[in-house]
Formats: structure tokens, C-alpha cells, sequence
């Protein structure tokens, strides 16, 4: 349950102040529908996030020992500094997509996850637990936790704690993880730097 719970954690974290939190904000806004908004970041996160676990699942099997760990070691600190940096609101990703407000919400959350903090943080958690459905139930319920206040609070719920305290506690937690996964192989018995 581990990776569950560290997946989850992590994301639900990092998520807060996200551009996807502050897109689920600006569709609720925009629709008034919390229901359907939220069905459509559900399938959105589950598709998207599966899809990276896949990605670092299968990266993992085929790159393995001290150098691969490394690598996503590494990842995790990049991850870490990326998690300070505060994301623009995309407004836009909402009113682009035609539709019902299911389908209006499942693409632009899709779209706007692609290459985000989130995804790739699930692609890592992947890689390093090496368990597909777990990490991406894990990060989908983080999603879930940072995005559903965020539908039905609307724009008072990143008011309640400052965004830059949260960024600062993700990329704690990030930097953690990674310096973790690092110490982990560079103290491997037999590895020569």
C-alpha cells in the first residue's frame, strides 16, 4: 500500500495551484455542473495517468541498475525545483473544446495534464515501484482530492493555504524522494562512481 499512499499524497500535493486545479476551477465556474466536471477529470486523470504509469512501468523494465535509479533520482530533484514554479492559468483549455460539459472537461484535461508536474511525478512513481495500476489509482485519487474542492469551492479553495507554501511543501517532498532514490544506488554495494 505504500506506493498507493505515496502516489496519492504526492499528486494531491503537487496538484494544488496546478494549472488543471485552476482549469477545474475556471469550468466550474464557466458551467455550474459539478457532477459532470467532475466525471470528466476522473476519466481524464485515469486515461492520462494510466498512460504515464504504463510509460514508466515499461522504461523501468527495460532500464535497470544503478544508473536507471539514478536517473529517476535525479528526476524526483528536477521534479522538486519544477514544483516552485508557479503555473499560468489556462483559461482558454476550457472554451476551445465544444460539447457537453463531460466531454468539454475529459479533453481539456487531458490535453492540459499532457506533460504536466503530475504526469510525469506518475511516470516516476512508475518507474520506481514498478507497479502500473497501483501508482495510477494512487495518483488519480490525489488528482481527485486537490480537484473536487477545487469544483465546488470554486476560487475560495486556493485561498484557504497561501500557493506558495503548498509549492514549497511539494517540492520538499519531491527533493525527499529523490535524494531517497539517489542514496539508494549510489550506496548499492558494488557500484563505482
Amino acid at each position: 500500500m505504500e506506493p498507493f499512499f505515496i502516489s496519492a499524497g504526492l499528486v494531491a500535493i503537487a496538484e494544488i495551484g496546478d494549472k488543471t486545479q485552476l482549469l477545474a476551477i475556471v469550468l466550474a465556474a464557466r458551467f455550474r455542473r459539478p457532477v459532470p466536471i467532475i466525471l470528466g477529470i476522473l476519466a481524464a486523470t485515469l486515461a492520462n495517468h494510466g498512460l504515464a504509469a504504463t510509460l514508466g512501468f515499461v522504461v523501468a523494465e527495460y532500464l535497470t541498475g544503478p544508473a536507471f535509479q539514478i536517473l529517476v533520482g535525479v528526476g524526483f530533484v528536477a521534479m522538486a525545483a519544477w514544483a516552485l514554479i508557479p503555473d499560468k492559468d489556462d483559461e482558454e483549455a476550457g472554451n476551445r473544446t465544444a460539447g457537453g460539459v463531460f466531454l468539454t472537461t475529459l479533453v481539456a484535461f487531458f490535453l492540459v495534464e499532457i506533460g504536466d508536474k503530475t504526469q510525469i511525478a506518475t511516470t516516476l512513481l512508475a518507474a520506481r515501484f514498478h507497479d502500473i495500476f497501483v501508482v495510477a489509482a494512487g495518483t488519480t485519487l490525489g488528482m481527485m482530492l486537490a480537484n473536487v474542492p477545487a469544483v465546488f469551492l470554486g476560487e475560495a479553495a486556493t485561498r484557504i493555504v497561501p500557493l506558495r507554501y503548498v509549492r514549497i511543501a511539494a517540492a520538499v517532498v519531491f527533493a525527499l524522494i529523490g535524494v531517497w532514490v539517489l542514496a539508494a544506488a549510489l550506496l548499492k554495494p558494488g557500484f563505482h562512481v
